[in-house]
């Protein structure tokens, strides 16, 4: 949705490898946000984004308006299943609907043979996957790992809404993963979480939105690890934090 970072290019470096040319799309799209403000406030900045574009190496930039997108009368909608119906589903409702949809409709512009998105988005990710399969686009969708700050913030682009108080804050969101990554090594379901919920209680500016394991494939709620196979792959968690009016998601390999 534009506002590229670094983890952008990483994604952009990851399809020129994986092709010979590389589109970017950049669209904000309306029907994924649950806030107008969030949607009206969310950074535009497109020239910058196409001088990245350009300093990467990309073929063409693919920057629609929403009036192209969604003509008068516009009536299609993109329902994804189950997987939309858990952690983000019930705190965003109708946003995977939008996702699914503008997704679809992207691809059916640009018509990639391989698209690749990141892991910080890791519900968005795994729905775009089952969408792709379901509808049999013969698209490979690549899951590309998350770019972070030196000290350890996922990079996102709603990073640079933060206060310089609120950035130095945020950083409890990767550090709440990290003690749960360590408790889960020797510890129950409840003391992986108990670990990650300190680190976020303890940091006034934060407010704890969710927090949940889940298995990697059916995005299913685990209630009991003894039940998982504690390797690579098999459980993440995942988290919402809010810093304000910004809010901040961020996951991990429970066992990776």
């Amino acid at each position: 949705m534009g506002a590229l970072h670094s983890g952008h290019v990483a994604l952009i470096d990851d399809a020129a490898a994986r092709s010979d040319d590389v589109v970017v799309s950049v669209f904000v799209n309306p029907l994924q946000f649950n806030e107008a403000a969030d949607f009206d406030g969310y950074p535009r900045p497109i020239d910058d984004d196409v001088a990245a574009c350009e300093r990467a190496g990309v073929a063409a930039v693919f920057a629609p308006t929403a009036a192209a997108m969604y003509p008068v009368g516009f009536q299609t909608r993109v329902v994804p299943g189950a997987l939309a119906d858990v952690m983000e589903g019930p705190h965003r409702p109708g946003h995977f609907e939008g996702v699914a949809t503008i997704v679809t409709k992207l691809f059916g512009a640009v018509r990639p043979h391989v698209a690749v998105f990141g892991q910080k988005d890791f519900q968005q990710l795994r729905i775009i996957t089952q969408m792709t399969a379901d509808l049999n686009y013969g698209i490979e969708i690549v899951g590309h790992r998350i770019v972070r700050d030196p000290d350890g913030l996922a990079q996102s682009s709603r990073n640079v809404r933060l206060t310089e108080a609120q950035r130095c804050a945020a950083v409890a969101v990767p550090r709440s993963l990290d003690a749960a990554i360590e408790a889960a090594t020797t510890g129950s379901l409840v003391e992986v979480l108990d670990a990650a919920t300190s680190v976020l209680d303890a940091e006034p500016a934060a407010e704890l939105e969710y927090l949940t394991v889940f298995d990697a494939v059916s995005l299913a709620e685990i209630t009991d690890l003894a039940e998982v196979a504690r390797e690579p792959g098999v459980a993440r968690i995942a988290t919402a934090a809010w810093f304000g009016d910004v809010r901040l998601i961020d996951n991990r390999d429970l066992f990776g």
